[in-house]
């Protein structure tokens, strides 16, 4: 998901630099939105893994 928002992130650094300001910021604002979903999911299996390695290890 993080790569989809880094290409995300290109396209709209390219159109918007070309001058197509409406592909531009609906690039930008998939990008975010893939970005801020990425986060989410990589605080929830991180929060996961840690609750899963303290089970694993009897802490």
């Amino acid at each position: 998901m993080l790569k989809w928002a880094l290409i995300f992130a290109v396209i709209a650094l390219i159109a918007g630099g070309l001058g197509f300001g409406g592909v531009a910021g609906a690039a930008a604002g998939i990008a975010k939105i893939l970005f801020f979903l990425f986060a989410v999911g990589f605080v929830i299996f991180l929060a996961l893994g840690v609750m899963a390695g303290k089970k694993l290890s009897g802490n």
